[in-house]
């Protein structure tokens, strides 16, 4: 599989002690205060630019302020850095302010953790900013939308992924499931199940090596029939969640369930019972692992 990242020779620097060299406790603090800065931030900016929450990176053009801002992004990753972005930004992030308080306040609670996002976008630099020392890897499926991203913040790790799914098949992929993935005699996994059209088996070596606390659900593409759809991405998430190995729990988001298929694949691995929270598009399901998963199923 073919994939763009940044370069994991540089060893990134703790986006806060560059500025005060302070103790952890310090360090939370002021990373605190940032992120309330930057929700008011946000709260000013949304309803005014909500024109311009886009998908399509030709109606974004790169800017000279893009250009310097990357440069300084690089150099510091700090949420400071991406205040300025979304201060002289003419975009905002696709999800709502009430939408992103949810994951925001999840990431801020376990940053550094392991936060793995399906999708990238507008946002995609504040996710990345405000897990200092975690892992935050996003999974892309439109090359030149994921070109647009790199080109701005080539300190994020975007990777492309191909999926073999349509949101077209979602109706009988639902049904055949218990069969093609479920079966007498199948061990649910994801990496090298090509049995399962619902498996996600050619998802970076560490998306499998890790356990993921956070996956935010906000890609691929599901708006079309002949458009990826996200039936794979909440399935093998679930799996990912119920055969978590470490202790704890996993946050599974997943926007746009006002949309039939998310909804209704949301309801069938991620369960209902483990769901914690609406608003407005976004649901918040907390998902404890499963010690006998291959038995017991999803929900």
């Amino acid at each position: 599989m073919q994939y763009i990242r940044k370069d994991s020779s540089r060893k990134r620097l703790p986006p806060i002690s560059i500025l005060i060299g302070k103790p952890r406790l310090t360090t939370v603090l002021v990373i605190g205060a940032v992120a309330v800065t930057f929700l008011i931030l946000y709260l000013t900016r949304s309803s005014s630019n909500a024109s311009l929450l886009c998908y399509d990176s030709s109606d974004v053009p790169f800017t000279e302020a893009d250009a310097l801002i990357a440069a300084e992004f690089e150099k510091t990753p700090s949420p400071l850095v991406a205040i300025l972005h979304y201060v002289t930004s003419p975009v905002t992030p696709q999800l709502s302010l009430a939408e992103a308080r949810g994951p925001f306040d999840i990431l801020l609670s376990l940053a550094p953790c392991n936060f793995l996002i399906f999708g990238s976008g507008h946002d995609s630099l504040m996710w990345d900013s405000f897990n200092p020392h975690g892992t935050t890897l996003f999974l892309e499926e439109d090359p030149k939308w994921l070109r647009s991203i790199l080109r701005r913040f080539p300190v994020l790790d975007v990777r492309i992924m191909r999926y073999g799914t349509r949101l077209s098949d979602a109706d009988a992929l639902l049904s055949s499931y218990k069969e093609d993935c479920w079966g007498a005699n199948v061990t649910v996994r994801l990496k090298g199940n090509e049995g399962c059209k619902l498996a996600l088996n050619n998802m970076p070596e560490e998306v499998y090596s890790k356990d993921w606390d956070i996956i935010l659900i906000d890609g691929p593409r599901g708006y079309e029939a002949s458009l990826p759809g996200r039936m794979a991405v909440i399935y093998s998430a679930a799996v990912m969640a119920r055969g978590r190995k470490k202790p704890g729990v996993t946050h599974v988001f997943v926007h746009d369930v006002d949309r039939k298929v998310e909804r209704t694949y949301a309801k069938e691995f991620l369960c209902l019972k483990y769901k914690v929270s609406e608003v407005g598009r976004l649901w918040h399901f907390v998902i404890p692992p499963a010690i006998n998963f291959d038995d017991h199923g999803f929900c």
